[in-house]
């Protein structure tokens, strides 16, 4: 019986897997660690040598994050001021990205040039200002300013994600829609956005993750009103009220994690299904 031996493909490709692996593994652990150590009892977490492999397993740490003081209201906070953020941005952004790849109009090129450079430019750089503006206009202490702001953050990324997705799409299909005698808006409604689907969903899905775990501006513009805050500023003070409790805190921190898991897991399905329903015969 003779063995099969790698070709010289495959031995090429040898490194490229080998570094990817360890990608992959550098990356997955510290997920699994806080999963693994959320599920863990009080003891084996302070046993001097660790045990990468479940041995006993308990539910104790998630109900003391459950039950924890404010943990129910800071949820729904962040869940207030994400689902208001992305629904703005996909408003504002998709009548800005339609304008910008139907319309033509003086000034379009200026309009796509800004909108690039306020999104590469650093949220760090707007901490200072956005602290001044809101303290001058009276504005701290409010979800609805940290919705605005998140708004502000995730608008360009929108514009340019669904302005991508809009160009793809042959303008010829309204063209023809309002031959048979629909107007541009009805044009649009019916035939462009539904093959839009898989942009508004990625969009949405950019800006619910970054929405939901963004902490410096919740951090600076939640100050006084301490039942306003939002998980992740809340989740940098939960190691302080339960002292060495890292099974609480990494509890709490999986609990966090887990709607965005949930939310792109079912999103990436849809989208893949958008993009290949949606796809235009010629």
């Amino acid at each position: 019986m003779r063995l099969l031996r790698p070709g010289p493909a495959a031995l090429r490709r040898l490194p490229l897997n080998a570094g990817a692996l360890i990608v992959f593994v550098l990356s997955v652990f510290p997920v699994y660690w806080m999963i693994l150590t959320a599920f863990k009892p009080t003891r084996d977490i302070q046993a001097e040598t660790p045990a990468f492999l479940p041995t006993d397993l308990t539910l104790d740490h998630f109900s003391a994050a459950v039950n924890a003081d404010g943990f129910w209201s800071f949820w729904r906070n962040s869940l207030l001021v994400t689902a208001s953020c992305v629904l703005l941005a996909l408003v504002v952004a998709l009548g800005a990205a339609f304008a910008v790849a139907r319309l033509r109009w003086r000034g379009r090129r200026g309009f796509v040039l800004m909108v690039f450079i306020a999104q590469v430019a650093p949220w760090e750089a707007l901490l200072i200002p956005m602290y001044v503006i809101a303290r001058d206009t009276g504005m701290l202490d409010r979800l609805a300013t940290l919705s605005l702001v998140y708004f502000m953050i995730t608008l360009p990324f929108t514009i340019v994600t669904l302005r991508s997705f809009l160009t793809a799409i042959p303008v010829e299909l309204e063209e023809a829609a309002q031959v048979d005698g629909c107007t541009r808006a009805a044009a649009f409604r019916r035939v462009t956005l539904p093959l839009l689907a898989p942009g508004l969903l990625a969009t949405s899905l950019f800006g619910f993750i970054t929405a939901w775990n963004e902490f410096a501006f919740a951090n600076m513009l939640i100050i006084k009103n301490q039942d306003d805050r939002t998980l992740p500023v809340w989740l940098s003070s939960f190691s302080n009220v339960f002292g060495t409790d890292w099974g609480a805190t990494m509890a709490a921190s999986t609990l966090f994690a887990l709607p965005v898991l949930v939310l792109f897991l079912v999103l990436q399905s849809r989208v893949s299904a958008g993009m290949t329903g949606g796809a235009v015969k010629g």
